[in-house]
This record gives C-alpha cells, sequence and structure tokens, in this order.
C-alpha cells in the first residue's frame, strides 16, 4: 500500500510514476485524493464540534455549580452530540472506502526500472551457460516424460482435469531431490533459515502481501471456512512478522520455504496449455527477505544471486530480465526474471521473478523497525523464488536428453537421487 501521506504532498508525482505502468494505474488515484480531501474536511469539522462541546459542558458545570438554569445549554449539547454522532459515521465510511481504493492501487516503480508497457519492454541484463546443441530435433518435455514414464498428464487430468501433472518414479523422485537441493543450497551456502509454514492462509494475510482484495480471482477460497490456498510461500512466510516491530540489529531476516502452490490461473485461459509451461498446482522454494530501508536494493541484487545459483548448479543456460514498468507485478518497486531457456518448446520460461517491494507489503502488515535511535519506520520487504519446479523440470528434461529418450541427471542432483546418473 502506498503512504497516504506522501500521496498528499506528491500527489502529481505520485500520479506520473503510476503513469509509466498504465493510465488505469494513474486514474486510481483521483478518487483516493477526493475521498481523502473529504476525510480530511470531516475530521476538521468533528474537532471543532468536540471542542465546542467541551467548552459547552465546562459552562453547563459552572452554571449548575451556581444553581443557575443549564437546560438551554443542556439541549445544545445533545444537538451537538447527534451532529457528532452523524459525522463520525460519515468520517468511517469515507475512511473505508479510501482504504479500500488504496488497497487496488500498485507500487511506484523504482526510478531504475525501464519504461515499456509490456513483457517487449523488458530489458536482458545479463545472460549465463549457452543454450544447449543437439545433433537431432530436440523433444518437447511432454513426449519425453510420456516415454519415459515419469510423467502422466491424463491420469492427472482424469483426478483434477487440465492445468494439472502427475510426476511418477524417478520424476517423482526429481522433483523431491531438488526440493532437497535447493534448500540445502540456501540454507547451508547463502544464510537463509528453513520455514516449514502453513499453506491455507486467512484474508489478512493475503492482504498483506497484495493477493487480496485485487487477484482474488486468481486464487482459490476453501467453501466453508475464510482461508485461501496459498499461491506461493511468499505469503504465509512474509506474514510471520505482521505487526511486529523488529529492531534494526535483528535484520536482515532471510527465509526459505518449501510449498505447494495453488494459483487458478483465471487470466490466463487458453495460453501455454501443453505440458506443464503453466499449471495451477506446482512446488517452489521461495526465498523472502525483510530488511532495513536503506538496505533493501543492495539485498535485492543479493537476493537474484542466490537464485541464480541454483540455475547455475545444474548448468542451466538462463537470462536475468530487468522487468519495465508495464510489466511489474502489482507491489513490485522493481523486479529481475530469471528465464531458461528450453529448446523442445523453443522458448524462454520464467522460472523466478525476485522483487523489491519497498515498504508498500509491510504498509499493509504493519511490519515496523525501530533504528538505533529508537524511531519507528516501515520495513522493506523482497522476494524470489529460488526456484519454482514445474519450468524448471521443463528445462532439466529438454536440455539434458538424449538421442535415444533418455535424460541425463544433472551432477548436482545425484547425491538426491542416490547416484542416478540417468533416467531411462
Amino acid at each position: 500500500m502506498l503512504d497516504l501521506k506522501h500521496l498528499r504532498e506528491n500527489f502529481d508525482a505520485a500520479s506520473t510514476a503510476l503513469a509509466r505502468r498504465s493510465p488505469e494505474a494513474a486514474a486510481a488515484l483521483a478518487p483516493i485524493r477526493d475521498l481523502d480531501a473529504r476525510c480530511r474536511a470531516l475530521q476538521i469539522e468533528v474537532d471543532a464540534l468536540k471542542n465546542h462541546r467541551n467548552v459547552a459542558s465546562k459552562e453547563v458545570g459552572a452554571r449548575k455549580a451556581k444553581g443557575q438554569d443549564a437546560s438551554a445549554q443542556i439541549a445544545a449539547m445533545k444537538e451537538v452530540g447527534e451532529r457528532i454522532a452523524s459525522l463520525d459515521a460519515q468520517l468511517r465510511e469515507a475512511e473505508a472506502a479510501r482504504e479500500e481504493k488504496l488497497l487496488f492501487v500498485p507500487n511506484l516503480p523504482h526510478t531504475s526500472v525501464p519504461d515499456g508497457a509490456g513483457a517487449e519492454g523488458n530489458r536482458e541484463v545479463r545472460r549465463w551457460g549457452a543454450p544447449a546443441q543437439f545433433d537431432f530435433a530436440p523433444k518437447p518435455h511432454w513426449e519425453l516424460g510420456e516415454k519415459l514414464g515419469i510423467l502422466d498428464l491424463p491420469r492427472a487430468a482424469k483426478i483434477s482435469g487440465s492445468g494439472f501433472a502427475c510426476l511418477r518414479g524417478a520424476g517423482a523422485r526429481l522433483q523431491r531431490a531438488l526440493l532437497d537441493f535447493m534448500l540445502d543450497l540456501h540454507t547451508k551456502q547463502h544464510g537463509y533459515t528453513e520455514v516449514w509454514p502453513p499453506v491455507l492462509i486467512n484474508a489478512k494475510a493475503m492482504t498483506g502481501t497484495g493477493q487480496l482484495p485485487k487477484f482474488a480471482e486468481d486464487m482459490y477460497a476453501l467453501k466453508d471456512d475464510p482461508l485461501w490456498l496459498a499461491p506461493t510461500a511468499e505469503v504465509p512466510v512474509t506474514n510471520l512478522y505482521r505487526n511486529e516491530i523488529l529492531r534494526i540489529d535483528q535484520l536482515p531476516i532471510k527465509m526459505c520455504a518449501w510449498t505447494p502452490c495453488f494459483r487458478r490461473e483465471a487470466g490466463a485461459a487458453g495460453k501455454d496449455t501443453r505440458g506443464m509451461i503453466r499449471v495451477h498446482q506446482f512446488d517452489k522454494v521461495e526465498l523472502v527477505k525483510i530488511v532495513a530501508p536503506d538496505q533493501s536494493y543492495e539485498e535485492h541484487e543479493s537476493l537474484v544471486r542466490d537464485a541464480e545459483a541454483v540455475l547455475q548448479a545444474l548448468g542451466l543456460c538462463y537470462r536475468v530480465m530487468l522487468l519495465c514498468a508495464g510489466d511489474l507485478g502489482f507491489c513490485a518497486a522493481k523486479c529481475y526474471d530469471l528465464e531458461i531457456w528450453c529448446p523442445g518448446v523453443n522458448a524462454w520460461l520464467e522460472v523466478s521473478s525476485c522483487s523489491n517491494f519497498e515498504a508498500f507489503q509491510a504498509r499493509r502488515m504493519n511490519l515496523r523497525v525501530k533504528d538505533a535511535e529508537g524511531r519507528n519506520a516501515m520495513a522493506h520487504t523482497l522476494n524470489g523464488s529460488g526456484v519454482a519446479f514445474a519450468r524448471l523440470n521443463i528445462a532439466l528434461l529438454e536440455n539434458y536428453q538424449r538421442a535415444d529418450g533418455g535424460v541425463v541427471v544433472p551432477e548436482a542432483l545425484r547425491p538426491y537421487m542416490d547416484g542416478l546418473a540417468e533416467i531411462r
């Protein structure tokens, strides 16, 4: 959530910044300014009437002490009290409307974020490795997985519908190996604390990290309980510190967690329907940081490097993309995507988004930090996939395939698969 005080004092600048995202984002500010003006006018009137009532109350007391009639003053005070009650109700209504509108306004893009209306405006920052070369036509992962007996899409559809995958045998073992490999890498080499959080999340937590209310249609909600399935471990892990004040010497807090992730993908109907490119349930190791405001961009760069380390260890060619303003996620002030080359589908596929939210999520969660002088400020939050499994599986199958249909297991994963060197 944006800082209301900052918006009051810098409305035109904030509107210009949001216009870099889209005209609709900038237009969302106008009703907030109108509601805020109404709130402030109502508050001024309420304060004046309350002050008048206090003065009148003292006058009534003085008249009664002297044995004088105070009925007229009491009647006038009753009218003032009724007016105050009416205005207080109007003020609460206007404040609630202002809060609701603010929840739908995205974060301001950082000044280093390039202009652009969509993915075509994203900028490649660097590339690692070279695409795998084959002396045969590489197959897509769904063909490889089916022939190897490790990917069963038809039976997954039978029990859950389209957009779900079932891994079997060495495919399931590969999934478990990736989980252990990533958690070991991030905890033992990168200094993250492992967390095993709930994946049923209440609405306050979903609102705190920005999934609600704007993206309700993309999430899975329980019918009989006020809970949601986690779309990413970012939600429960970041919200562990909601409504807390942290000491500056506690920061940075670095956490990683594996969870299954659930997304309806309501806005992506008909896109990437083959194989595992776009699925409703997938596994992911998530990296979350809570940091001091003056350290967040340095911590952001190191977060990206931590996610890159997974792909480098697996020997996969990837590129780092700096997202333009028009392609930024709702909460992000700045974001890098990691995209891996997948030769079977002939495409770059995103496996990680590493975002700096600045104080946007912290303000929604009331997550603060007390500095050395004892002053409170909003913490900064960051997160990134370290990394998502479904598309990583695609990359492993397609980049490590052999002409005979087998798939080589990267050396980094073999200790987690009892030394298995090839899936056949």
